[in-house]
């Protein structure tokens, strides 16, 4: 456990709150894709450099970032007229894991918990990815902001969450590595909150010393 914030366990806990994408699954993946691959795309298809596809492209999720639309892919593929549906399954070998995760989960699925994955990923990238790795068969719920209509970043996410699983803020753990979240999570009352540090594996780890922080959830066990 990394410094930021009080140690925590799994213990006293019967609700865990899991997000998918940079805590369960390697952030590698997303960020080839939104931050190399579809600049690559969006530049063929204008007849543009790649530095001007970047700057325009980088831009634009400055301004939807925190919102849904940022993470729903109709949005993204109308606004760049890009079949980013497409351009996620050709790229499916590239989803992977996060060191320790799978376990993480294997092991939970034998405690006397709820797992609920919470997750701003839209649900037909959702889909793709649990295609690849199994990842929803873990869980007892999946939960993705888009049926809820409001991302993890917005206090309305966790009205409409609470309403729908019915947590304990006190005994119920959240695993994230995103800090908006994180706050917006702590924000709404959740008092056993983690970090994972190391999102994307090719990356040095996120330091920050609000919460507690794992650089990976199988960590979690190891101090429960």
């Amino acid at each position: 456990m990394s410094p930021g914030g009080t140690k925590i366990t799994l213990e006293g806990c019967d609700t865990v709150l899991l997000d998918m994408d940079g805590t369960l699954l390697d952030l590698a993946f997303d960020n080839y894709v939104w931050l190399q691959r579809v600049p690559e795309e969006y530049a063929r298809l204008q007849g543009i450099s790649e530095d001007a596809a970047r700057e325009y492209l980088y831009s634009q999720y400055a301004n939807f970032a925190g919102k849904l639309d940022w993470y729903c892919m109709d949005h993204w593929s109308d606004k760049l007229g890009l079949d980013l549906l497409a351009l996620h399954r050709s790229l499916n070998d590239r989803i992977a894991w996060l060191p320790g995760a799978r376990d993480f989960l294997q092991t939970c699925a034998g405690k006397p918990l709820r797992l609920v994955m919470v997750t701003n990923s839209h649900p037909e990238t959702l889909e793709i990815k649990s295609e690849v790795t199994g990842i929803k068969q873990f869980f007892d719920h999946v939960c993705s902001s888009h049926e809820l209509g409001y991302p993890k970043e917005q206090q309305a996410f966790w009205d409409a969450l609470r309403k729908r699983e019915d947590f304990d803020p006190a005994r119920t753990i959240f695993v994230d590595d995103s800090l908006p979240v994180l706050r917006s999570a702590r924000t709404y009352g959740l008092q056993k909150i983690v970090m994972v540090t190391r999102p994307d594996s090719r990356k040095p780890d996120n330091v920050s010393s609000e919460f507690a922080g794992v650089a990976k959830v199988s960590d979690l066990l190891s101090s429960d």
